[in-house]
């Protein structure tokens, strides 16, 4: 199955065109805030080693040397900021906007310069290590864990994406060089002291870059990395407090069955192994890939899409251990889960529920990547918890150490900063998700508003898609090749009304083309999804869903949020599926409509949680007491969409609601 990609595809309307023009408020607040912490200035090495030699008084939070992963964030950000160039260049842009675009792209073009210029003779690029090199401090490949091939291959990806958005190739050419130094010490001479990248994502970028130069050493040198994964004497753990499991060390990628460890690389090494698998056709891998996925989507990812049980290692734990207030899941393991669903389409077309894939995805792409970042966007979350409350956030008054919960408050930078530009680059490509086609077949994998134009193929996809599930497709043939069109029929939709005959089949509905005797022909097609509020509960094994019900409607997740119910305890809410609920107004910037629902609160707790800090009352405030059900008074709450929370300053939140 070939993918459409994001330049041929034309978002046009609707929550995704808004949410894409945004864009460029979020590219210019990234680069600054990365400028202003010394990520660009880092790329000119001889100019901060020049400084450090000359003994130059720096400012007190500017590192001696870059930080390992800083070029990394420049090379998201040069990426995504590219994918926003060419998806631009469709929009109907104001001068304003027209003069923003060029100052970003002049921001680009600076910054491969200086890239370019300090680039030793072998192409090597690092700017931590070349100035720890300079200094006498660290020699390049000697050290798995600082991640020195995670930065090459966030370089590669942004030179092929700004290549392909502008036509230059200074950058690219430069990478293809970089990339010709690491095949030969890492598969020619083996010379490095590790095997494989301590941080996974040079292999994904390796298959890029031979799919673009028909090299076909990169992509043997991507699949070198994949076999000696965990199946290397040289590879040790990168950090002494983890273990071999961290970095999925501790057997070989084909024997694996279950994800482990840090959730952002599992999900990198996984894209790889899809790459190399579907590449080379090699089976047992692809059972490994498909293995590993379903452990994750089946056992260990959150209803938002979030993966990533703890804060330890940033890391995967065990099935069914989804802790909802100390979730981590972070918003680049998210990002990484819909990227392994991406390849996981064009690697199984024949396989039954197909539209897992695609349903999975969607999940990510509404709400545990959204949720990273703020409906102005230009704040962040690292870390996407399911329930937030202030009140025992910060119990330790004793001690300065201190309970780990995840932050409740955007911030614009992190000390480690990966998720902002990633979400950058992850919702300017966002084309890419919507369309593939086989020997014969259209596949729609995504609704919203969008054009595609091919040689062969016209696609017009009309829709408010996710306010509602009305699609109206439009697709024009110049060729009779493709006789089916797969419209996904999402996993939370039950009814469904299509104007056509079709066949349901691994989750998708086939409508079969007519037979024309001249080209070009015209299909029209009009399909309802019927989106109805839901109450889902988890597998009780998830204990910290039990007795709970969370909140949807279609593919968003809902939750309650402090701001819209001060005066209550949202954690004492008992809401009542048998009532039903109903769809309550659009708030300001939210773009969704929230959901009004009823449930209870018990009275007596209620009462004296309101009286019981004045000491001159005579109430029953005894910590423990028989139990009595009480009364309960009958209240009506709103929720929100989960990717809106903590838009409005920091607030209580729960997306798992008690049920009466």
């Amino acid at each position: 199955m070939k993918n459409i990609a994001y330049d041929q595809v034309h978002i046009t309307g609707g929550f995704w065109k808004a949410k894409q023009e945004m864009l460029l408020v979020t590219s210019r607040s990234v680069y600054e805030r990365f400028a202003e912490t010394y990520r660009f200035e880092a790329v000119n090495v001889k100019g901060w080693l020049a400084r450090l030699m000359a003994e130059e008084a720096r400012p007190a939070n500017r590192p001696r040397t870059p930080h390992i992963f800083w070029d990394s964030d420049v090379a998201k950000w040069i990426e995504g900021t590219a994918y926003l160039i060419k998806i631009a260049r469709a929009w109907d842009l104001s001068p304003d906007q027209k003069n923003e675009l060029q100052a970003l792209e002049q921001i680009c073009d600076e910054t491969i310069d200086t890239i370019c210029e300090n680039a030793d003779e072998n192409g090597y690029f690092n700017s931590h290590f070349q100035i720890m090199e300079a200094l006498g401090e660290a020699r390049r490949f000697t050290d798995r864990s600082q991640h020195e091939l995670y930065c090459a291959g966030h370089l590669i990806e942004a030179a092929l994406a700004y290549q392909n958005a502008t036509g230059k190739d200074k950058l690219l050419r430069q990478m293809i060089r970089y990339a010709d130094y690491i095949d030969r010490v890492f598969h020619i001479e083996n010379s490095a002291v590790f095997e494989t990248p301590g941080h996974p994502e040079l292999e994904l970028a390796l298959v890029k870059l031979a799919r673009f130069t028909g090299e076909e050493k990169y992509l043997a040198l991507a699949k070198l990395f994949i076999d000696r994964h965990g199946d290397s004497s040289k590879d040790i753990p990168p950090y002494d407090v983890f273990n071999n499991r961290y970095n999925q060390d501790e057997m070989p990628l084909r024997k694996r069955t279950t994800a482990d460890g840090h959730s952002v690389r599992a999900m990198y090494l996984l894209s790889g192994m899809i790459d190399v698998a579907t590449h080379y056709q090699d089976a047992s891998l692809m059972d490994a890939c498909r293995r590993l996925y379903d452990n994750v989507v089946d056992h260990r990812m959150y209803i938002t899409g979030g993966i990533g049980s703890t804060h330890l290692g940033e890391a995967f734990t065990i099935d069914y251990h989804l802790p909802s207030r100390t979730a981590y899941a972070e918003t680049c393991a998210a990002i990484a889960l819909a990227q392994v669903c991406g390849r996981m389409i064009g690697a199984s077309p024949s396989v039954p529920l197909l539209s897992s894939y695609a349903d999975t995805l969607e999940r990510t792409m509404y709400n545990g990547i959204l949720s990273g970042i703020s409906l102005d966007g230009t704040g962040f979350f690292y870390e996407n918890p399911l329930t937030i409350d202030l009140r025992f956030n910060d119990p330790n008054v004793s001690t300065k150490d201190k309970e780990y919960y995840p932050e409740t408050t955007r911030r614009k930078v992190f000390s480690c900063s990966c998720c902002p530009p990633n979400v950058l680059r992850f919702y300017a490509s966002l084309g890419d998700y919507l369309y593939s086609v086989d020997e014969d077949t259209l596949y729609i994998h995504q609704y919203m508003a969008s054009e595609t134009s091919l040689p062969s193929l016209k696609i017009c996809q009309k829709t408010d898609y996710p306010l509602s599930g009305r699609i109206s497709l439009t697709i024009r043939r110049e060729d009779p090749a493709i006789r089916r069109i797969a419209l996904r029929l999402p996993g939370w939709c039950e009814r469904f009304e299509l104007n056509l005959p079709y066949e349901q089949k691994n989750g998708y509905l086939y409508i079969g083309l007519p037979d024309s005797p001249s080209m070009p022909d015209e299909t029209v097609i009009e399909l309802d999804l019927d989106m109805p509020i839901r109450f889902i509960s988890a597998d009780p094994r998830v204990h910290d869903a039990l007795g709970k019900v969370a909140v949807s409607r279609g593919p968003l997740i809902y939750a309650l949020e402090g701001k819209d119910q001060p005066e209550i305890d949202i954690h004492r809410f008992l809401i009542d599926p048998s009532a039903g609920a109903g769809l309550g107004p659009v708030l300001p910037g939210f773009l969704l409509p929230s959901i009004e629902a009823e449930g209870v609160l018990p009275l007596p707790y209620m009462d004296r949680m309101e009286k019981v800090d004045d000491p001159g009352e005579d109430r029953d405030t005894k910590l423990y007491r028989s139990y009595d059900p009480g009364a309960f008074k009958k209240v009506r709450v709103r929720l929100i969409p989960y990717y809106a929370f903590a838009n409005r300053g920091s607030s209580d939140l729960t997306v798992w609601i008690r049920v009466k």
